[in-house]
């Protein structure tokens, strides 16, 4: 049995594949832990059977927000030893001057200084001594590390050093990141941070991944296991359990991938994928003729710049379970903290502080009896008697709700607006495909502010993430610095890659790509390889900086190469357009709020939708996995892929 499962703040979600019919799990996360929540999940499922299970998991990225990661001994070429804190001296709020950075998370006492040192083309000038390596392990024992980071100056050129490091220090027996396998390129301040996140990761994820594989195992002695990475691509567990950096936007790079492919399907190429859960919301664009989901190599997570492939999304503290609350000047605030799985929001019966889950239940856009298909009763009197006693100087509960999620709306517009308007996208010219569980509710809004045109409420939004994670592709980057000008022979540093990569699949397919720059220039743009590479640059640098040069000269930085196996191929087929109106599917009418004015609207149960159907709002519709949210002024339709499709009236 095939199962993806997709570890959120409040929900776990899980889809699965039975009897070629795709269906949908959601259970309540375990915060303490996430692995007993997706273990105890396939067992549910698997019965029996030998599970072949897919996972975006949560861990790395929660380490590293939390700063609970490991205490990693970061050993680097003498005189170098506070590059890790010292970084780019960029200014993260520019024009906050008491804004201080956090600690870094190398502490003074566990940097480490080797004497050696190796030339930019890879000459080793000097060697480190066995005396002086003895020495380092002492003192990295004596000071309590628990992991270790390797990253010396120029090792992406030759190993040599970094390898002789390597094995004095593996009598230590922790867990050991070495620079020239995690990220064999230059810019040292980025490798080295890149190496120290992974090894301040490594003890946590690592025993997470290998006791949730232990643990599959003994369920069934066939099963596999394998990991959605930052990329948005799958990656073997034991891979993710030593190079736990990759995973860090784990789940949210799966909801990018259902997102595109659920889009696709139903003939939108230009999206931005809006997924909201119950803790963030995470944004990404995405332009078919750009290629698909691209990833970068510049992402900076946690004030900490991690140069390995991921997806470019923008994530906020804004989800169902946010917390509403008075500040001090008596100013409403909505999170970033949130109420999470325990307690969760006031109406599922534990919480005793106002959320966004909240609000909307007092606004009448979800339905109290049909949450998660009936099986949890949302508390209406508990969540209304929680707002009123929280509401402050607000006239209302209602008025309170319609605050909280006006706030929250903006912050998520806000964050729209970061990966298009402010990248030169105009989001007029793409379609909202929004999910998770709280997506659905507030898309029309987001896309009404924005000026979108339209909405794509996918099939099972709550669960696009693990959908995403089931559909993706296995996939695995190399890369290489190399220096070299434009005419210099690439060949058999690409024959390097692919023998590194040992290709094995039949289905394997390797993408070859460059990063090109004029000489002098700080940074590179990145383009397939191929005879045509410069004419591929000039034009990505002309759309990228408004002009380009024909006759400067370019050089070639790094060399990459992606390898990628097929994923699931899972058969949602169309169906033949109907229409009924959506009459059928209607449950009841019952008072909703928006903007201010109670209105009577339609409650629809979307498994009974056809395909065809259309209807206006005010209503919502009501399923397992979400509710959505059709507001006064727009035009719902159900498309072949039983895709819901929502025209915004401005």
């Amino acid at each position: 049995m095939h199962i993806a499962i997709d570890t959120g703040g409040t929900f776990t979600d899980c889809v699965y594949l039975e009897d070629r019919i795709l269906k949908v799990l959601k259970v309540l996360s375990t915060p303490d832990d996430p692995g007993r929540a997706v273990f105890e999940s396939v067992k549910t499922l698997a019965r029996g059977t030998a599970p072949f299970v897919r996972h975006g998991t949560t861990v790395g990225t929660n380490t590293l927000l939390e700063r609970k990661g490991a205490r990693v001994a970061f050993v680097t070429t003498a005189g170098f030893e506070d590059t890790i804190s010292i970084g780019r001296q960029a200014r993260a709020d520019l024009y906050d001057w008491s804004a201080t950075a956090p600690p870094c998370i190398v502490p003074p006492e566990l940097r480490f200084g080797v004497h050696e040192r190796t030339a930019c083309d890879g000459t080793i000038l000097r060697r480190p001594t066995a005396a002086e390596l003895d020495d380092i392990a002492k003192e990295i024992r004596a000071r309590g590390a628990e992991a270790i980071a390797i990253s010396l100056l120029f090792a992406f050129s030759n190993p040599e050093n970094e390898l002789a490091v390597a094995e004095a220090l593996r009598p230590l027996d922790l867990p050991i990141s070495v620079s020239h396998v995690v990220l064999p390129e230059f810019r040292e301040y980025e490798r080295a941070s890149t190496v120290t996140v992974n090894a301040y990761l490594a003890p946590k994820a690592g025993r997470y991944l290998q006791r949730l594989n232990e643990n599959l195992r003994r369920l069934s002695s066939g099963s596999r296991f394998e990991v959605m990475q930052s990329s948005g691509g799958i990656i073997p567990a034991d891979f993710a359990g030593e190079q736990p950096v990759r995973t860090v936007l784990s789940g949210p790079a799966g909801g990018v991938i259902g997102a595109y492919r659920m889009a696709q399907r139903s003939g939108f190429d230009r999206i931005i994928s809006f997924d909201m859960g119950g803790t963030s919301t995470d944004v990404c664009l995405v332009d078919h003729s750009e290629g698909g989901p691209k990833a970068g190599n510049d992402a900076i997570i946690a004030r900490m710049p991690i140069a390995v492939p991921m997806l470019d999304i923008h994530t906020i503290g804004a989800g169902g379970g946010s917390l509403a609350r008075f500040d001090t000047a008596g100013i409403l605030r909505v999170g970033p903290e949130s109420a999470g799985a325990e307690p969760g929001p006031a109406c599922y019966g534990r919480g005793d502080r106002p959320t966004v889950t909240d609000a909307n239940l007092v606004l009448g856009r979800l339905h109290p009896e049909h949450f998660l298909g009936g099986g949890l009763h949302l508390d209406e009197t508990r969540a209304r008697h929680v707002m009123e006693d929280a509401r402050g100087p607000m006239a209302s509960a209602e008025d309170f709700a319609g605050g909280i999620v006006m706030l929250a709306e903006a912050a998520m517009e806000a964050a729209v607006r970061v990966i298009s308007v402010e990248r030169g996208h105009d989001p007029r010219e793409f379609t909202l495909v929004a999910f998770g569980g709280a997506g659905p509710l507030h898309a029309c809004a987001l896309a009404r502010a924005l000026r979108m045109p339209r909405v794509l409420i996918p099939a099972h939004p709550g669960a696009l993430s693990a959908l995403g994670i089931l559909l993706a592709d296995s996939v695995r980057d190399y890369s290489r610095t190399v220096m070299l000008p434009a005419d210099a022979d690439f060949e058999p540093y690409f024959r390097e890659l692919e023998k590194t990569a040992e290709l094995k699949d039949a289905d394997a397919t390797c993408a070859r790509s460059i990063d090109v720059r004029y000489v002098g220039q700080g940074y590179e743009l990145n383009v397939p390889a191929g005879p045509d590479f410069l004419d591929l640059f000039r034009r990505a640098h002309k759309k990228r900086y408004g002009y380009a040069d024909e006759h400067k000269p370019v050089e070639v930085v790094n060399l990459r190469l992606r390898t990628t196996v097929p994923g699931e191929t899972v058969d949602l087929p169309a169906h033949p357009l109907r229409n009924s109106g959506g009459a059928p599917a209607a449950i009841e009418e019952r008072g909703m709020v928006f903007s201010g004015t109670q209105l009577n609207g339609r409650v629809y149960r979307r498994e009974h939708l056809e395909t065809g159907d259309r209807f206006d709002g005010p209503a919502i519709v009501v399923e397992y996995s979400a509710t959505t949210v059709v507001p006064p002024g727009c035009h719902a339709l159900v498309d072949a892929r039983k895709n819901l499709v929502i025209e915004v009236g401005q």
